[in-house]
């Protein structure tokens, strides 16, 4: 029996669910990169950053090649750059709702 669609998407969305994996999809928005230069600009452990870049792969949501002992990952679609920008709208709207309401709470607090 195929795996309903809907566990399809949580799956995907489990994938997703890690800071490092989320820090490689927004570095690689602007173009293939070399694993050195991911290093540099997450600053975790290789073999953390080696972790989450073989989950990215076996997904198929990024791609690596090797050139010597050089290897670049490069996303493998355009959609997932309209993921997170479409992540980025629906965060920015609940953290501005949190706002409001801590802003309400502040002006409605009760005097001590």
């Amino acid at each position: 029996m195929p795996m309903p669609l809907y566990e399809a998407k949580a799956d995907f969305f489990r994938m997703l669910g890690h800071p490092v994996r989320i820090r490689v999809l927004e570095l690689l928005q602007d173009g293939p990169k070399p694993v050195r230069e991911l290093l540099a600009a997450i600053e975790v452990e290789p073999s953390n950053l080696s972790q989450q870049l073989a989950v990215l792969r076996r997904s198929g949501i990024v791609t690596a090649t090797r050139t010597g002992t050089t290897v670049t990952y490069e996303l493998a679609g355009g959609d997932v750059v309209e993921l997170l920008a479409a992540a980025r709208r629906i965060l920015s709207v609940l953290l501005a709702g949190r706002q409001d309401l801590l802003e309400e709470l502040r002006r409605t607090q009760a005097p001590r």
